[in-house]
């Protein structure tokens, strides 16, 4: 199977540069994954779609402002540090630009040395090991020095950062927003919960995995970055129980997706567990928990448009990004939604 087989043509102007001003304005694209039957919504109606009994499935996972920008201690050359991973305490995977002179022992420093990075290692594709040092809580320095982490498509500045965050977003640790829950809000939710439709939350924290292309022309030589999971007790059993009474698991976004199945996979049902996950879903995968997946549009060639395309079918979703892109959607992450089913 070939990355090319997954390729498209999108408009430039198509890609969502900044939010709309209501999240669940944004458009829904609603297909049956069996016909390729498809339907043109507003986010808002998705409650049409859902039943008593089915359990809406949401990453809870929050964005870190995971962007600094710093300057070489030695030169005082500026200096771009993405965070991608917490190894242990103060010890993070990163990404460096300009990386080729951030060698193991450089020292960078943020805000006037307020926190001070030295680069430990250099680890898998160029990634930086970096040790930071500072006084008080990190947490707290971050949200003084940090940016939000926006996916390079985007250009133009956020003037709330907010919008970047889901309504849910609970425990810090991303470096990239789970997009498909930016459409819900609260009032949504419950109004779904009043429905008769259980809420589920799971936490995984989106890495770099997000932007990273895929750089290999077969799709099974592609490796996947490890991402971290978790999910409590409550949550795995609201999971459960939908599924022993015939209610529908429905993914609020490909890292819910991903987390299930990971889970179910390896455990053989749903549980209170943590850990790290690489799965790689692509066409061919046979899906162990979910029913129906809520997603944003993907890139071309990307490993999430590889998943939407094992759950309905590759001819099936090139199909609907076509009729997106002639009813002129809005693609990626400030884009409008899918509802497959």
């Amino acid at each position: 199977m070939k990355v090319k087989d997954f390729d498209f043509d999108l408009p430039k102007e198509l890609i969502a540069q900044t939010p709309l001003k209501e999240r669940t304005d944004s458009r829904l694209l609603v297909m049956d994954r069996r016909t390729g039957e498809i339907q043109h919504r507003i986010f808002r109606n998705i409650g049409e779609y859902l039943k008593p009994g089915d359990c809406l499935v949401i990453n809870n996972t929050k964005v870190i402002p995971a962007r600094l920008f710093g300057v070489r201690e030695e030169t005082g050359a500026q200096i771009e540090v993405l965070l991608l991973k917490r190894m242990e305490n103060d010890l993070w995977e990163t990404l460096v630009r300009p990386g080729k002179k951030a060698k193991p022992g450089t020292k960078i420093l943020f805000g006037d040395g307020l926190l001070t990075g030295t680069v430990t290692d250099v680890v898998e594709e160029g990634n930086r090991l970096i040790k930071f040092a500072y006084d008080g809580i990190f947490e707290e320095i971050l949200d003084r020095l940090g940016q939000m982490p926006l996916p390079p498509y985007i250009t133009e500045k956020l003037e709330d950062q907010t919008r970047y965050q889901t309504v849910y977003a609970k425990y810090d640790g991303s470096a990239a927003a789970p997009t498909a829950g930016l459409h819900f809000t609260k009032k949504l939710l419950k109004e779904i919960e009043d429905m008769g439709v259980s809420v589920a939350s799971v936490t995984l924290h989106v890495g770099l995995g997000t932007f990273r292309p895929v750089k290999v022309e077969e799709v099974t030589d592609h490796h996947m970055h490890s991402e971290f999971y978790r999910i409590e007790k409550e949550e795995a059993a609201k999971i459960r129980r939908a599924k022993e009474k015939g209610g529908r698991v429905i993914a609020v976004g490909t890292t819910s997706c991903r987390t299930l199945e990971s889970v179910a996979g390896s455990k053989g049902e749903i549980c209170a567990c943590s850990g790290w996950t690489d799965i790689f879903i692509y066409p061919g995968y046979r899906f162990q928990c979910i029913d129906g997946l809520i997603t944003n549009f993907h890139l071309p060639q990307s490993t999430l448009l590889m998943l939407v395309s094992a759950f309905a079918g590759r001819e099936h979703i090139l199909h609907a990004y076509e009729e997106a892109i002639r009813e002129r959607y809005r693609f990626f992450s400030f884009g409008d939604a899918m509802l497959l089913l």
